[in-house]
C-alpha cells in the first residue's frame, strides 16, 4: 500500500505547534509522506518546508503591503508545488489570507481535497465566512465545541478536535512554593499581569493597567505582582512598567519554566482578551479581562459583533464568570474593584474554568491525535 501524502500549510508559530501535532497523529495511523510549508516544529516531524515559513508571518496592512507581491509569488509556488505533486489531502492551517488563496486556486485546477485547521470565528463577526469557506475546501477542523454547527449549516462537514491548551503542562506545586520563595513573596497575594503579546496591544493598554493596579493596591498593600514578557514587547513592557505606580517582577520571554510558574502561582490575573484566558484557565487561575482596540477598528468590530462576551472561558462555559472591560468601559477604576472582587471570592470563577477545560478536551486523547483522526476519515467521505 502507497504512503498517504499529505501536504502541510502553515504560516504562524502557532500553526506550525498545531501542524506538528497532527503530523505526529497522522504518523500513529498511517505511513505518511509530507511536503508543504512549515516551521521548525514540523521540520521535526519530517517536512522539508518548500521556503521559510517566516516570510508569511506578517500582520497589518503596513507589514504586508511592501511584500505584497513576493507574498503573491509564494501563494502561486505553493499551490503549484501541491497541484504538481497531488496529494490525497491538502491540510492548510490557520493563516486564511495566505491558505485560502492558495486553496482557491488549487480548487480552480484540481478537486484535491482540502482540509482547514482552525475554523474562522464565525460565531463572533462576519457568519457570510462559513459559505465562503464551504466553497474552497471540503473539510474544517475547529478548535471550540459550539463551533461545527456554523460550518454544518452551510454543508460543510466540520470536526471539533480539541484545543492545545488542553495538554499544556502546568507548573508543580513545588515550583511554585520554590518560585515564591524565590521571589520573597510567601504568602502574599500575587497578582498575574498580561497586558498583551502585541506592541499596539501593549501600548494601548499598560497606562490602565497600571493606574488599575495602582487603586487596587492601595486596598491590597501586601499584593505582589508579575508580569511575564512575550519576545516583541520586552523593551516596551519595561519602558511601560518604569512608570507604573506598582513594580511588576518581570520575566523574560525566554524562561519559560518562571512563566509557566508564574500562571500556576498567581492568585488572581489581569489581562488582555485573547487566547491566554484559556491558558489561565488551565492553571485555574481566577481573571479579570480588559482590552481596547484602536477606534476605527473598534467602531467596525461593534456594528458586526455577533457576542455578548469576548473572553473564551465565558464562550466555551457558556457563563459570564469572567468579568470583562473593554472599549470605553476599560477604566481603571473598574478593574481594580473587579480585581479586588475577584481576590476576594476567588471560586466564584472554579466551576467555570473545570468546564472549560473539560470541555476543551483535557484529560481525553490529544488534539493532533484527534485531528489526524478527522483527516483520515475526511477522505472516505
Amino acid at each position: 500500500m502507497s504512503a498517504l501524502k499529505v501536504f502541510v500549510i502553515a504560516g504562524e508559530q502557532s500553526g506550525d505547534k498545531l501542524g506538528a501535532a497532527a503530523m505526529a497523529g497522522l504518523k500513529q495511523l498511517a505511513d505518511v509522506e509530507f511536503r508543504g510549508v512549515g516551521g521548525p516544529l514540523m521540520a521535526v516531524e519530517g517536512l522539508d518546508s518548500l521556503f521559510a515559513m517566516d516570510e508569511l508571518s506578517l500582520m497589518g496592512i503596513m507589514e504586508i503591503l511592501p511584500k505584497y507581491f513576493h507574498l503573491k509569488r509564494r501563494i502561486r509556488e505553493t499551490a503549484e508545488a501541491a497541484l504538481a505533486w497531488q496529494p490525497d489531502v491538502i491540510l492548510t492551517i490557520d493563516s486564511p489570507d495566505f491558505c485560502l488563496r492558495v486553496a482557491d486556486i488549487v480548487k480552480s485546477q484540481s478537486d484535491l481535497r482540502i482540509c482547514h485547521y482552525v475554523a474562522p470565528t464565525v460565531w463572533a463577526w462576519r457568519p457570510e465566512r462559513a459559505a465562503k469557506m464551504a466553497a474552497k475546501v471540503d473539510q474544517v477542523l475547529a478548535l471550540f465545541p459550539f463551533e461545527p454547527p456554523y460550518f454544518d449549516a452551510v454543508g460543510l462537514l466540520c470536526d471539533f478536535v480539541g484545543h492545545p491548551v488542553s495538554t499544556e503542562i502546568v507548573a508543580t506545586d513545588a515550583q511554585v512554593s520554590q518560585f515564591r520563595a524565590a521571589q520573597g513573596i510567601d504568602d502574599a497575594p500575587l497578582v498575574l499581569v498580561l497586558p498583551g503579546s502585541r506592541k499596539g496591544e501593549v501600548a494601548r493598554l499598560s497606562d490602565d493597567f497600571g493606574e488599575a493596579l495602582g487603586v487596587f493596591a492601595k486596598a491590597n498593600p501586601d499584593a505582589r505582582y508579575v508580569l511575564p514578557m512575550a519576545g516583541p514587547v520586552e523593551t516596551l513592557v519595561r519602558e511601560k512598567t518604569a512608570q507604573w505606580p506598582v513594580q511588576p517582577i518581570l520575566i523574560q520571554a525566554t524562561d519559560k519554566t518562571a512563566k509557566r510558574t508564574a500562571f500556576k502561582a498567581a492568585d488572581i490575573a489581569l489581562a488582555a482578551s485573547g487566547t491566554v484566558s484559556l491558558e489561565l484557565a488551565a492553571n485555574q487561575t481566577p481573571m479579570v479581562i480588559a482590552y481596547k482596540m484602536q477606534w476605527l477598528t473598534q467602531t467596525i468590530v461593534e456594528r458586526k459583533l455577533l457576542i455578548d462576551t469576548v473572553t473564551l472561558v465565558n464562550l466555551v462555559s457558556e457563563t459570564r464568570v469572567v468579568p470583562e472591560f473593554l472599549a470605553n468601559n476599560c477604566q481603571p477604576e473598574k478593574i481594580a474593584t473587579a480585581l479586588g472582587d475577584v481576590l476576594q471570592n476567588p471560586s466564584a470563577q472554579s466551576a467555570a474554568l473545570n468546564l472549560t477545560m473539560q470541555r476543551l478536551g483535557q484529560g481525553g486523547e490529544a488534539p493532533g491525535l484527534r485531528a489526524a483522526k478527522a483527516i483520515v476519515a475526511g477522505l472516505s467521505q
